[in-house]
């Protein structure tokens, strides 16, 4: 017998692949929010993986929390920068108008210019909302805040947002 090709933690692989199959579209929906070429995004989403297999307790799995702070970080290293892409301007967009019709009457120069005159605060939450798709308790969780403090910044970016979208009727999305 072979010792070398049994797996020598077979529990620690398991516990790896269920973590992997169940965020692994989450993260790279993350990282795609923020970085247009897709062969950095695959980098990227490959390198926080790495990270979760190399720290990774059977006991303790990292979540979906975990796996985003990861990415964030890794993203905060990248020496390249790239624009937003068109998917995320137009989540936001939809998220903060409710009106798939909007999407045509406003462009996406709109919404970047309208995303600039947020705090950094009120953009990473805007985006962890619509993009991400995330609910304020996972935001504050992800951001290491209160969620009342989330919810009140996210309350104030969507009342900017639409008032520099010129939707200050539309409700919440």
């Amino acid at each position: 017998m072979n010792l070398r090709s049994e797996d020598p933690n077979p529990l620690r692989n398991e516990v790896f692949t269920r973590v992997f199959d169940a965020h692994w579209a989450a993260v790279r929906h993350h990282v795609e929010g923020v970085v247009a070429d897709d062969e950095e995004v695959t980098e990227i989403v490959s390198e926080v993986f790495f990270i979760a297999w190399a720290r990774l307790r059977p006991a303790r799995p990292p979540g979906r929390v975990w796996l985003l702070r990861a990415a964030d970080r890794r993203l905060r290293s990248r020496t390249t920068r790239s624009s937003v892409p068109h998917g995320a301007l137009d989540a936001v967009h939809m998220g903060v108008s409710g009106d798939e019709e909007q999407l045509g009457r406003l462009g996406r120069v709109e919404v970047v210019r309208a995303l600039g005159v947020l705090t950094q605060p009120q953009r990473r939450i805007i985006m962890l909302t619509y993009w991400d798709g995330l609910a304020v308790g996972e935001i504050a969780e992800l951001l290491r805040a209160s969620e009342s403090r989330v919810q009140k910044t996210l309350s104030r970016a969507q009342d900017r947002l639409r008032s520099e979208l010129g939707l200050e009727g539309a409700g919440d999305g």
